[in-house]
């Protein structure tokens, strides 16, 4: 492995995949990948975090890339998975933020103490399922409701579904995501997959995936059942960014998350996106960054 990655071992003998990028001696900040992804970590968004003086570290959860399994997993488990690696580390406190699959992971964090997580932000999370008020499916991509369906059938179902689709995702060029995203993508996510963010993507959709899909179906089972928490328990400082052209997970969802944290800084942006959500990155460093 490079020298900036390493693997952690846990308290229950378990090991994660953890990279670290940005500068070593900065505030530490964690990210989260979506779903599916990896600890593989965007070149502009590091080199961002190196400019604020941020120590950024990424990780595989469980089932992706260098992670090992970890069955029957809930939202909630990854606060404690980065309160470990945050022991291993030497780190006493920390930032914490997510895109997409991601998101729901970050706000799990939100429940650690505020003496450990100073503060966390959330773009393009899903809300948990079901939700009060929110019809879950509604404005999602064709994709995304057969993915999420199979689900509701139960593991062996979503598992056939995933499997299906893995060889698709690993042999994705950069020019070929657009097509292999179809309706995922409204036409500004399209565009924005043109230039240099389409190799990103690819690239940390083949390491998650090398390895089979575990890590992918373990994060849907785990958006669909309970979370472990509420997102109104969260109390530290928050942030929850979404998109109003997003076709993965649709406005309703940051609406719905809004109404039910009152002490969030909410950013509900009509034109943005899913994958447009990735420039936000400097705004969010910039806030974690004064939290600490």
């Amino acid at each position: 492995m490079p020298p900036s990655e390493r693997d952690v071992r846990l308290a229950d003998d378990r090991t994660l995949r953890v990279l670290e990028e940005g500068d070593p001696r900065g505030h530490p900040v964690f990210y989260l990948h979506g779903t599916p992804g990896s600890r593989v970590l965007y070149e502009k968004q590091v080199g961002d975090a190196r400019r604020r003086g941020l120590r950024l570290i990424g990780y595989d959860r469980p089932g992706y890339g260098g992670s090992p399994p970890k069955p029957g997993r809930r939202v909630v488990d990854a606060a404690s998975d980065v309160v470990s690696i945050a022991d291993a580390l030497g780190l006493d406190r920390f930032a914490v933020y997510g895109h997409s699959g991601g998101g729901p992971h970050a706000l799990a964090c939100g429940t650690l103490p505020p003496r450990r997580t100073v503060a966390i932000a959330s773009l393009a999370s899903v809300a948990p399922y079901p939700a009060e008020g929110l019809d879950w499916l509604r404005g999602q991509g064709e994709e995304n409701v057969a993915e999420f369906s199979a689900t509701l059938k139960g593991e062996a179902e979503l598992e056939r579904f995933l499997e299906a689709q893995r060889p698709g995702l690993l042999s994705a060029t950069p020019e070929g995501l657009v097509a292999a995203l179809g309706s995922l993508l409204s036409p500004i996510d399209a565009r924005i997959l043109t230039n240099e963010l389409a190799p990103f993507f690819a690239a940390q959709a083949r390491e998650g995936l090398r390895e089979g899909v575990a890590g992918w179906r373990d994060d849907d089972l785990a958006f669909m059942r309970p979370w472990g928490f509420h997102p109104s328990q969260i109390r530290i400082p928050t942030q929850i960014w979404q998109g109003g052209e997003d076709r993965m997970v649709p406005f309703a969802h940051g609406e719905w998350l809004a109404t039910r944290m009152p002490h969030a800084e909410v950013h509900l942006e009509p034109t943005e996106g899913h994958l447009t959500l990735v420039g936000r990155y400097p705004s969010v460093h910039a806030w974690l960054a004064t939290h600490f």
